[in-house]
């Protein structure tokens, strides 16, 4: 899966954001679910193993925070990799919006 170009898509009904190649059926996935009317548990980072050390998962996880801050939401974080990129990348408007 190419770094560039891809997109990033919020699949709410599949309760995944997925990062996806231009031509490209494999797929990197961050699986979350609504565990209270605005909480979201961001649960898992998969990137398959063809594709890893690309920072695709890295895309994933401020994808899915910056989902978070847009639509108002707090965070439950379950997956270790998106706790590491808080801790990476501590941004304000990430911590204020994260739930223990």
């Amino acid at each position: 899966m190419p770094t560039k170009p891809s997109t990033h898509k919020i699949e709410r009904e599949r309760k995944q954001a997925a990062q996806v190649g231009k031509g490209c059926h494999d797929k990197a996935i961050l699986l979350y679910e609504y565990v209270g009317k605005r909480i979201v548990d961001l649960q898992h980072t998969e990137v398959p193993d063809a594709y890893r050390g690309r920072g695709i998962a890295k895309h994933l996880a401020k994808a899915a925070l910056d989902f978070v801050v847009e639509e108002d939401l707090k965070a439950h974080l379950t997956c270790w990799y998106i706790q590491k990129y808080v801790k990476e990348n501590p941004l304000p408007q990430y911590l204020e919006r994260l739930q223990s």
